[in-house]
């Protein structure tokens, strides 16, 4: 249903300004009314960015929770201060002096909140390393994780997500995104124990094996570990029948990536420590040894495409470590900085509830006119909407749009961020009209507990369409879609 809604707007919108101007908006109103499922609410707001005026609202003021829409105002704030292009960085410091071939000290990672940081990166990282002339460490290896709180779920989020990659442990230093990779793939024959492989590499957890291959009676596949106790024990069993790649975060990512670096050291030949541990790096008397940087537009574009809840909770620790100054930084400092541009933008934050940066959290509640505010004022910004245009889904071609709205007129019009949760589904972005003008929309559509309910209608937008596309007034388009959504329904074809 949230597909069909976003038609109907759309549809309308892309339709010639002149069109407009003749409308009765009103009949959008009944039809709204109509078509949604029962106990279902919904807010609108469509703004034409290029004339500067409002085409259509409905109930925009109605607050509802964002889903993923919510990513939209951790990123425009992010980009809107001046400090924005600077890059996530992972740092190695050590505190003392190289000796023949002993370093007479501590070896300190310093964790910027880096959430793209992959195995090739570590692997980089101490490449850098290892140019210094030393092979043994004659102290600790630390991580630094001091710029943030130690709390890695945020406010809201539902404690039995994990271990779903999705809910990641949070942490400045993040290793592959806190989560392994794990690739099942059946044997030769059937009853045969499925090949299982992990990435990245590590003995920070461990692997138990019960799946057979093509045996219904081996039960349904299930990928999991035991995480009620905080383990890192990763548990495959059931039936295996075909190829799976399947993500499941690990617990306490600061660890995964000390126990990760520490090991590929002594790979590399470095006698260390026997274990690792965690401090902040001195204030005074260190000296970097390497650094590996991530540009924001690449965290940005993972961001958005995906919609990568680590990402966001990323861009909210920048936000907040950068405008604090702090050296530990919680959520709740850069959601003040979020709030502070509500108000900006003539809101009052007290009219809206914001938890969390990535919208994963059940306590946040926004309005359309709060989202498609915050779009305008991205589009007035350049070097803000130049960033953001770029890493939001396309319709019809990218990230959590690619599979949606094609063959309709919103194919590659619809620059747009997806908002999914149960019960929710709302999508939120920039569309270009037909005359060339760029609209700003927000639509947040509540209370369908079916996904697959919300979106039954999305065949239908290339047939309504193609029969509306001789209309001239947006009444008549308006009720040819209308006829042909009863049509439909009741005789299955247009």
């Amino acid at each position: 249903m949230k597909k069909y809604l976003l038609f109907l707007v759309l549809s309308v919108a892309l339709l010639p300004t002149s069109v407009w101007g003749q409308a009765n908006l009103s009949q959008i109103d009944s039809l709204i009314k109509r078509m949604l499922p029962e106990a279902s609410e919904v807010g609108i707001s469509v703004y034409d960015l290029t004339a500067k005026k409002s085409l259509y609202t409905y109930r925009d003021t109605k607050l509802s929770r964002p889903a993923s829409t919510m990513k939209l105002l951790t990123a425009i704030t992010a980009l809107s201060r001046p400090d924005a292009d600077n890059p996530f960085r992972t740092e190695v410091w050590h505190d003392g002096v190289i000796e023949h071939d002993t370093l007479q000290g501590n070896l300190y990672v310093v964790g910027g909140f880096d959430p793209e940081f992959d195995s090739l990166m570590m692997d980089s990282l101490i490449e850098e390393v290892i140019t210094f002339p030393f092979s043994v460490i004659n102290g600790q290896v630390y991580g630094d994780v001091s710029m943030k709180d130690s709390l890695y779920w945020g406010h809201g989020w539902a404690w039995d997500d994990t271990p779903e990659a999705y809910q990641p442990y949070m942490s400045p230093l993040m290793f592959c995104k806190g989560a392994v990779e794990v690739t099942v793939v059946p044997g030769s024959l059937q009853g045969d124990t499925a090949s299982v492989s992990c990435k990245p590499v590590s003995s920070y957890y461990t692997l138990t094996n019960r799946t057979k291959t093509r045996t219904p009676s081996a039960g349904k596949y299930l990928l999991s570990r035991d995480w009620l106790t905080n383990g890192n024990n990763l548990i495959v069993t059931g039936n295996v029948p075909t190829f799976r790649k399947d993500l499941i975060n690990i617990y306490d990512s600061g660890s995964f990536f000390m126990h990760t670096f520490w090991e590929r050291l002594r790979a590399k030949g470095i006698v260390v420590p026997e274990s690792y541990g965690f401090t902040e790096l001195p204030s005074d008397g260190a000296e970097q040894m390497a650094r590996w940087e991530t540009p924001v537009q690449k965290v940005l574009n993972q961001l958005m495409k995906e919609s990568d809840n680590l990402n966001a909770e990323a861009m909210l620790c920048r936000i907040a470590s950068q405008a604090t100054g702090k050296k530990r930084v919680t959520a709740e400092d850069g959601i003040v900085e979020i709030m502070k541009l509500v108000r900006n933008l003539g809101h009052d934050p007290k009219d809206y509830k914001i938890a969390d940066g990535c919208g994963l959290s059940n306590y946040n509640y926004l309005s359309p006119a709060l989202l498609v505010d915050f779009l305008k004022y991205a589009y007035s910004q350049s070097d803000v909407f130049q960033k953001l245009y770029k890493s939001l889904p396309v319709a019809g071609i990218d990230g959590t749009l690619k599979n949606r709205m094609k063959n309709t007129s919103a194919f590659r019009n619809v620059h747009a961020k997806t908002g999914s949760f149960t019960a929710i589904n709302a999508l939120a972005g920039y569309l270009k009209m037909k005359n060339g003008h760029e609209v700003a929309f927000a639509i947040m559509n509540q209370n369908v507990l079916s996904a697959a309910r919300a979106r039954a209608l999305n065949p239908l937008w290339m047939q309504i369409v193609n029969t509306c596309k001789k209309s001239t007034l947006l009444f008549e388009r308006l009720l040819c879609l209308r006829v042909c959504f009863v049509r439909t329904v009741l005789i299955k074809q247009c």
